[in-house]
């Protein structure tokens, strides 16, 4: 791929993002590739724009996302019908989804204007709440129910596809797409999954029954929860962004949605590359 526009989106909060924009419009204009910027992201640099995200997202070839995997992930979720490939470059430790670090901008810059670049197509899910009226939601990672400020655990009737799986008695529940698999849900003691691997997970968090596991389903699935107790409420996060209420007898139905994400990377970046650096596994010495 060899995007004639390139859009460029920053974490504004992030020390030092300022100049690197303004050294990656650099980079791109050497190649002589024409770039958009999101209009906080040209407020830190110096410039001019009146674009949103989701309007540079239907103009532009190619997103250039500087900031964390928080930041993609927001990104991703201001997406409209449109959702072009994203290119994630990381300000701080090694991301997941943002795998190139900042002083590897010159690199990345060559990789995608020579059209080198590796993609990953990342399964997105579709959340909708019950009867709402605003639509579904989309979430790269996870939609998480939690029992929110109170100290007590919650129950959530949880179906797969018309079929009753359990009654989870617990903190909270996680599912996750395999993007998301490396994040909550693998701290709540689910499975890492391969990005491509076709498979959602329902991860329990601190389930009262010991015997309440992860499960992987088909991403073909359809998965419904339904909080079941009217004097303790239940609230729905998708991919962290603020939390909306599940009231007693309403379903949160999740499946996959009918986009995807064209996650792209360098040639050299690997998945497990990526998981053995980030979860630091050395290996045995034996």
């Amino acid at each position: 791929m060899h995007p004639k526009t390139v859009g460029l989106i920053a974490h504004t909060g992030k020390r030092g993002v300022g100049e690197l924009i303004r050294c990656l419009a650099d980079e791109f204009a050497h190649f002589k590739i024409p770039i958009l910027l999101e209009k906080e992201t040209a407020r830190v640099s110096g410039q001019e724009s009146k674009l949103t995200i989701a309007e540079l997202g239907n103009k532009a070839d190619l997103l250039v996302v500087v900031g964390g995997d928080g930041t993609l992930l927001n990104v991703a979720g201001h997406m409209g019908e449109t959702m072009p490939p994203i290119f994630g470059i990381n300000v701080g430790s090694l991301g997941f989804l943002t795998t190139v670090s900042s002083p590897a901008f010159r690199e990345a810059v060559d990789c995608i204007a020579s059209g080198k670049m590796k993609f990953s197509n990342r399964a997105l899910l579709e959340v909708a709440v019950g009867d709402s009226k605003e639509g579904p939601m989309i979430a790269l990672n996870d939609a998480v129910f939690s029992r929110g400020e109170l100290s007590r655990l919650i129950r959530l009737r949880t179906r797969v596809n018309g079929e009753a799986l359990t009654e989870f008695n617990a903190d909270g529940l996680i599912v996750a797409t395999p993007t998301g698999s490396t994040a909550y849900s693998l701290s709540a003691g689910g499975p890492i999954l391969e990005p491509e691997s076709g498979v959602f997970v329902i991860t329990p968090i601190c389930p009262h029954v010991l015997t309440n596991r992860s499960i992987i389903v088909s991403e073909r699935s359809t998965i419904e929860v339904e909080a079941t107790e009217r004097d303790y409420p239940v609230y729905l996060s998708v991919d962290g962004r603020d939390s909306v209420r599940v009231n007693k007898g309403v379903t949160v139905r999740i499946q996959k949605a009918k986009k995807t994400l064209r996650l792209a990377a360098m040639q050299d970046t690997s998945f497990f590359n990526v998981v053995r650096q980030k979860l630091k596994w050395s290996g045995s010495n034996l």
